[in-house]
């Protein structure tokens, strides 16, 4: 995970919630106060964020003692403790809901995704998320897709070519397109191609122009994925994307795809029960 772009995050997240000052801690307590919490599990799933969490008690002060009794990526239950902090009680009020809002939404996302992951086992497929995310924590939501067992797609627009039915209708065709992209990144080499194809015919057109590194195959039912897989064989990666869920992901695992991506794993996803309680000492 980028550090720098973590950091970036904690430091807008705190400044929205903190502003002024977090006055409820400042008019009580004592600065010079330190105190102990744990981290509580309230829900069953996986864990995930454990480590943000140590990042964000840390950039507010570096002295802070974090120690994890559970790891990123391990089963939870309800009764268990993910961690123990050590550190000014200021420190730890201040940052307390930017920690929990993490984790909770972390957890779901990567519980979520584990349940799509197990129906992929003994098949070739693997799973992808998308660009689906919430505006400025799309970060931590991928990194929470990785924890579950996914992979991440691209992370925005500027690191992957994809040439979807937007772009191919307004540039004119799909040929068009793929030709004017592979002329792009002459001057862009690390850029990869993929293109969307919403039938079987644009399949073939896309076979017959060549130049892409990954063709998504979108909206199309497992039967046709099937016959597309078929027809690429092998000749470049192949993606399923669009309308597929836990209740079908299994039969489009089947067709022999490389990818599946799904934006539910991230917009789907429900925040898991968790809380920061004090250690009276």
């Amino acid at each position: 995970m980028d550090q720098d772009k973590l950091h970036q995050l904690i430091h807008s997240a705190l400044e929205e919630d903190i502003g002024t000052g977090d006055h409820s801690t400042l008019c009580c307590i004592p600065p010079e106060t330190t105190g102990k919490a744990i981290l509580k599990i309230k829900q069953a799933g996986v864990l995930a964020g454990v480590e943000v969490a140590r990042t964000i008690f840390q950039t507010v002060d570096p002295e802070v003692v974090f120690h994890p009794l559970k790891n990123d990526g391990d089963t939870m239950q309800p009764g268990e403790t993910a961690f123990e902090v050590t550190a000014p009680v200021h420190v730890i009020l201040k940052t307390e809901r930017l920690v929990l809002n993490t984790m909770q939404r972390m957890s779901g996302i990567a519980t979520l995704t584990k349940t799509y992951t197990r129906k992929l086992e003994g098949y070739h497929t693997r799973l992808l998320d998308t660009r689906k995310t919430t505006p400025n924590f799309r970060l931590l939501e991928k990194e929470a897709v990785r924890i579950g067992g996914g992979e991440n797609h691209r992370f925005g627009l500027y690191d992957m070519i994809m040439l979807k039915d937007n772009h191919i209708d307004y540039c004119g065709g799909i040929s068009k397109a793929i030709l004017r992209a592979h002329d792009y990144i002459q001057n862009h080499p690390d850029l990869k191609i993929e293109v969307e194809t919403r039938s079987l015919e644009d399949v073939r057109e896309v076979l017959n122009t060549g130049k892409v590194h990954r063709i998504m195959l979108d909206n199309f039912e497992p039967k046709a994925v099937r016959e597309a897989v078929q027809l690429i064989n092998g000749r470049f990666e192949t993606e399923a994307s669009g309308g597929i869920q836990l209740h079908n992901i299994e039969e489009y695992a089947a067709t022999g795809v490389d990818f599946i991506s799904s934006g539910s794993v991230i917009h789907q996803a429900v925040s898991l029960d968790l809380s920061l309680k004090a250690v009276i000492l």
